[in-house]
């Protein structure tokens, strides 16, 4: 396949690549797309397209956008009204014209394999979903010490994935799938196993995966969620979904803003901590009942979670959010009545519930003096 052709960079591409749509939500993002967007274009795998949703960014980002289009062939920008990060990513698949699909948030970036590799593993073992690890950098010296390592790490899992032919396989050849060690790094899971030995223990995110558009198309983000709605999307997919790879692999590199949402004060918006949990618990129980204890008690975590977000707010400001503490009060009253539930919490955060649950505005007092 010769070079394409026309503005900005060349990239030559190998002709058994299929194409992969990599879609960057941002808003005010001006300090953070370009490097991004670099560590896209700097992918070992060459046949992407970008997909910049600029979700109505009032700072320099829409000019950032069109001097990456300029230099970067292969870069589409679609502009909201903002609208949120879940409308933005929809927007993209929506627009995405690849056969698979990843989401790179616009002040993260990627190593310069990870597409590559996860690409490779989903290939290998025949998957729907390859996820791999992420690691923290705040700094460009963090940045860059974590990109530099990439080579020896790339190594390894090139040699990891070649001991997947000395798997265990059944008649037709194929590997067994039900969570299945292909080598010390790569694991394949069926729908249910990844439910229970990956979601509900953490990985939730909706990054550092490649998925199969046709996968992806069946589902979108919840649009009036603005936290959880990346691990909604994975619970609401999983129907869908035959096998999922995982590597080691710690390709996506999550950016420690400290203008991020987990450094903000509390908002009405961090109800949606309770929300999700309370959805997906209905998703997975239509899947697995038994797993009502396990899901009931992460709902329990996403409310102290909330509960303490709003301690942390001064006394007046927390008189202001009576409505609030009340609904999580409520919420954790119904989910302590389910059976198993407050086993499955830490020392703790049974601690914290029990204290939370009979005396909640004593709990709000001493948790904000302690921190």
């Amino acid at each position: 396949m010769p070079p394409i052709e026309g503005g900005g960079t060349e990239i030559r591409l190998k002709s058994n690549e299929l194409l992969i749509s990599v879609i960057v939500p941002v808003y005010n993002g001006q300090d953070y797309l370009a490097n991004c967007i670099d560590s896209i274009e700097n992918q070992t795998y060459r046949n992407l397209e970008i997909i910049i949703v600029n979700d109505g960014s009032t700072d320099r980002t829409s000019a950032v956008c069109d001097s990456l289009q300029t230099v970067y062939h292969n870069v589409r920008i679609l502009t909201l009204d903002d609208r949120g990060v879940s409308a933005a990513r929809n927007a993209g698949i929506e627009a995405a014209e690849g056969a698979f699909v990843t989401f790179v948030d616009a002040d993260d970036r990627i190593r310069s394999d990870m597409i590559k590799i996860l690409y490779d593993c989903m290939i290998e073992t025949q998957s729907d979903v390859a996820g791999c690890g992420f690691f923290l950098w705040k700094n460009e010296d963090e940045w860059k010490q974590a990109a530099d390592s990439s080579a020896q790490d790339v190594a390894a899992s090139e040699a990891d994935r070649q001991t997947a032919d000395a798997a265990q396989t059944d008649e037709t050849g194929m590997c067994e799938l039900s969570a299945t060690t292909l080598d010390g790094r790569t694991r394949v899971y069926d729908a249910g196993k990844y439910l229970r030995e990956e979601l509900l223990r953490g990985n939730s995110r909706c990054w550092s995966k490649l998925y199969r558009r046709e996968i992806v198309e069946k589902v979108r983000f919840r649009e009036q969620l603005t936290i959880g709605e990346d691990m909604l999307f994975l619970v609401q997919i999983l129907p869908y979904i035959n096998r999922i790879v995982e590597t080691e692999y710690t390709g996506y590199g999550y950016y420690q803003n400290p203008t991020g949402a987990i450094n903000r004060k509390f908002t009405p918006r961090y109800m949606d901590q309770i929300t999700c949990w309370q959805l997906a618990r209905e998703e997975i129980l239509r899947m697995d009942t038994s797993l009502d204890p396990q899901v009931t008690a992460l709902w329990i975590m996403g409310i102290m979670l909330t509960a303490g977000k709003i301690a942390m707010l001064d006394a007046a400001d927390r008189r202001d959010c009576e409505k609030y503490i009340g609904i999580c009060h409520e919420n954790l009253k119904e989910a302590m009545k389910i059976s198993g539930a407050y086993g499955k919490l830490s020392v703790g955060y049974r601690v914290k519930a029990a204290i939370f649950r009979v005396f909640p505005h004593l709990y709000l007092l001493l948790y904000h003096f302690h921190k």
